[in-house]
């Protein structure tokens, strides 16, 4: 905190001698080249040679793949009349009732977590091999308003669902 109120004692006196953003940063600028050049009153040294040397026993920033794992990012999707959300070049499915909602999307480690508000509706384990991933239940729940024989829906979705699996791992 202490360092943030020191740069606003240095860029008080500029007040007034800039009408734009350009100028504030080459006002920045030349500040921050004098503190660089400053000396550090308990070393004698220049803050600028100081720091050229703690860079060498500071270790590289992780990939931005490590950087994004500890991040908590939240996506939002549309769900489609299929019942399905799309997420990384692969299709999801919700439970029909929310088709033409939109719905938010968390990954915890390798699963994907669909929320509607804040209830969680549905859970699905990343894909990328597989690109259309339908629960079961959602399936059947959608094909109920379109099958005429209701005896059968069971077998019909099954056999619906191992055939689209058949067609897609080829």
């Amino acid at each position: 905190m202490e360092s943030s109120n020191k740069f606003i004692d240095w860029l008080l006196p500029y007040n007034g001698e800039f009408e734009n953003e350009e100028d504030l940063i080459k006002i920045i600028d030349e500040i921050n080249k004098k503190v660089n050049q400053s000396t550090n009153q308990s070393t004698g040294i220049q803050t600028i040679i100081l720091f050229q040397k703690e860079k060498e026993y500071l270790s590289p920033l992780p990939s931005n793949d490590i950087i994004e794992s500890y991040m908590n990012f939240e996506q939002k999707a549309t769900v489609h009349k299929d019942s399905m959300i799309y997420y990384k070049g692969s299709r999801y499915s919700v439970p029909p009732k929310y088709i033409n909602k939109t719905v938010t999307l968390k990954t915890v480690e390798n699963e994907l977590h669909i929320y509607f508000n804040t209830d969680l509706i549905s859970v699905h384990i990343l894909s990328v091999i597989k690109k259309v991933n339908y629960h079961e239940s959602h399936y059947r729940e959608l094909m109920e308003n379109l099958i005429k024989n209701r005896e059968d829906i069971e077998q019909i979705c099954t056999n619906n669902l191992n055939e689209l699996d058949k067609l897609l791992h080829r």
